[in-house]
């Protein structure tokens, strides 16, 4: 709704933008250059936001809260996307016979991972930093150079690991879109819709890795760009997509797995500009559109230095130098970049991160990171691991040689399509954590959060055994029924928790801390994508796949305990947020 004629609604008038002076319209510069005609809310800076308010909510809020929170969800789904389809390229480039090991491909979902978890520290305090729509739109719009990139190295097999690798660091922005976007949302609804505003943001956006899993395996399938594409190759394994095998021998154009999603990303990128806001009340000291672009590509930038070198420090030759292993290089990624964020911010960029760090002296943001883990850290692990799980435990027949020790490596003649099934869990959990957030408001976050915790952990238990049963059986195929819907249980759960535990925050903390609360707890929880692939990939070339799903039962047994004691219990912290 443009209005470029007539004068505009007093701010007071049903409908109006409360960021908008009474008056005839008049030419507002763009920051980016030259001049924008007036317009009712979009694309505006807002100064007056009050959604606690009912009255205001009611007359001016909702709408552009609503608005904000639609375009924000196509966005955050392509993020996800770009984030995590390293998941689906890696069996395919099993199945195409690209020369590296099962351990050399699980470790480029792991670095994605990872990456989008690092990423994700600087996207949570963006918002305050450079404001929603500046951040949105910069950040949907960089997606296109790891998409773009990914296509192009997919086109070469014979390019080292490290070209790979480097994609998928690339890849992490995608995956820190998440914490500036919740963040962003967050500061739109009033406490009351938290809980349910926040769970759509985040389930649907969620669907970004159901779209890829099911995307990815049908645009190989085709010549998508024609010429421009590049040359297919052909599968040396069968394959699969969500309606059934596809055998070997079938052209495969791989590469459209990163070229695919520009065309959606360049439309998105229009959207989140001419049709999101900046609240001055949370983002007062933004600066112009290419002051807030500059923030921006300064702190992702930075971050990653940290996650660079903790990966070189990790990774083993001949990408790295092996010295560390997962659980020293995450801390120290994690407090470098915390360290140079705060050594290089400068002016009021500075000012503003000293005191939104102050999350860090509250015991809530701690309690609240572990909770989150259990919920969206499982979610975004699993999504991460169980493609190629599914191909490494159900393709393979496990038979013992003339000694007597099992062998891993006869395919399996009814193995299950990895890409057939893998989808179906993320869309679950994905579809499931509005409703998590719905019945969080209605029940109170940390009751919900109990319930899913005690699911999760007999969840794991079983499905441990029943990975154990697989990959000790020469026709493991008898078991996948039970593992898939086990795991189907375990993203359902983990959805539901998800929704509980925005929730939670969004009352604990005030307006001013809640949003780089979510962004903080999504980008610790995001280290799942990268915890989640090394333990399974790790405990699957150990022969005891059993063990990683033990220990995540252990863990989440643990938090079950800690949700007791800060909100549950006689003389809790919190009741029941």
């Amino acid at each position: 709704m443009t209005t470029t004629t007539k004068a505009a609604a007093p701010a007071s008038t049903p409908g109006a933008d409360p960021g908008r002076r009474a008056g005839p319209p008049q030419a507002r510069p763009d920051p980016l250059g030259g001049s924008l005609a007036v317009t009712s809310e979009r694309g505006a800076d807002i100064t007056d936001w009050r959604p606690e308010d009912n009255a205001f909510w009611e007359a001016t809020g909702k709408k552009i809260a609503y608005r904000n929170l639609w375009i924000s969800v196509p966005s955050l789904l392509c993020g996800f996307a770009v984030w995590g389809m390293w998941g689906i390229i890696t069996v395919q480039m099993l199945n195409l016979g690209f020369p590296f090991s099962q351990a050399e491909l699980f470790s480029l979902t792991a670095i994605a991972g990872l990456a989008g978890a690092t990423m994700r520290i600087p996207a949570s305090f963006l918002i305050r930093l450079a404001g929603g729509r500046n951040t949105i739109f910069l950040t949907t719009a960089m997606l296109l150079a790891p998409a773009l990139g990914t296509g192009i190295v997919l086109q070469h097999p014979e390019w080292p690991l490290w070209s790979f690798q480097l994609m998928a660091l690339w890849c992490g922005v995608g995956g820190g879109n998440f914490a500036s976007s919740m963040s962003n949302i967050s500061t739109f609804f009033p406490k009351r819709l938290q809980g349910t505003a926040l769970g759509l943001n985040a389930g649907l956006g969620n669907f970004g890795v159901t779209s890829m899993q099911i995307v990815i395996p049908l645009v190989m399938t085709v010549g998508l760009f024609g010429a421009f594409g590049g040359e297919p190759m052909t599968l040396t394994k069968d394959s699969g997509w969500i309606f059934g095998k596809i055998a070997a021998g079938t052209p495969t154009w791989i590469q459209n797995a990163g070229f695919a999603w520009v065309l959606s990303l360049v439309p998105l990128a229009a959207c989140c500009w001419f049709g999101m806001n900046n609240l001055k009340t949370v983002s007062p000291n933004t600066g112009g559109a290419i002051s807030a672009f500059l923030k921006i590509i300064w702190l992702y930038t930075l971050s990653f230095v940290p996650a660079g070198i903790g990966l070189y420090l990790y990774l083993p030759a001949p990408s790295g130098l092996g010295v560390l292993n997962m659980w020293l290089a995450m801390p120290l990624i994690i407090g470098g970049t915390l360290l140079v964020m705060k050594l290089t911010a400068f002016g009021t960029m500075g000012e503003n991160l000293a005191a939104q760090f102050k999350i860090f002296r509250n015991k809530h943001t701690w309690a609240m990171t572990l909770l989150y883990i259990v919920t969206f850290g499982s979610f975004i692990g699993f999504s991460m691991a169980l493609p190629l799980s599914i191909k490494v435990i159900f393709g393979v027949s496990h038979v013992p040689d003339a000694a007597g020790v099992m062998q891993h490596v006869l395919s399996n003649p009814n193995a299950p399509p990895a890409l057939t099934y893998a989808w179906i869990g993320p869309f679950v959990g994905a579809l499931i954590r509005p409703v998590g957030g719905w019945i969080a408001d209605k029940l109170g976050g940390s009751i919900v959060t109990q319930v899913i915790s005690v699911v999760m952990v007999a969840a794991s238990v079983a499905v441990g055994y029943v990975m154990m049963l697989a990959y000790r059986s020469a026709t493991p195929e008898q078991y996948f029924l039970v593992f898939m819907l086990l795991f189907v249980l375990l993203f359902a759960a983990s959805g539901i928790g998800n929704g509980s535990t925005f929730r939670s925050i969004g009352v604990i903390f005030d307006r001013q801390q809640a949003g780089p609360v979510l962004g903080w707890t999504s980008a610790i929880a995001a280290y799942g994508a990268f915890i989640a692939p090394v333990v399974i990939g790790a405990q699957i070339k150990a022969a005891t796949p059993e063990n990683a799903m033990y220990g995540f039962a252990v863990f989440y047994a643990e938090c079950l305990v800690l949700n007791w004691w800060f909100y549950l219990r006689s003389g809790a912290y919190v009741k029941n947020p």
